[in-house]
């Protein structure tokens, strides 16, 4: 349990910046919600990874990550149905 707490809080120490999921944009090619990173790719997160309790989206173009906040009701009211 605490080990667990020490992970998440050093992610999210080190994540360039805390993103509502509610900000977040679907994009159905990806099958992921996205954000803009500053790299001018995008932070990626997909519904599965919500799923399984991740929080941290990733830039596919450099090393940025963002900490994805929601709660669980939101995953019900914001994927798309079939993901």
């Amino acid at each position: 349990f605490y080990a667990a707490r020490r992970v998440r809080a050093r992610a999210v120490m080190s994540s360039y910046d805390e993103v509502d999921l509610e900000d977040m944009e679907w994009n159905a090619e990806l099958g992921a919600f996205t954000f803009q990173c500053p790299c001018g790719d995008v932070f990626q997160i997909t519904p599965a990874e919500l799923r399984a309790g991740e929080e941290i989206a990733h830039c596919p173009s450099c090393s940025l990550v963002v900490t994805v906040v929601y709660e669980d009701d939101d995953l019900k009211e914001l994927i798309p149905e079939g993901f």
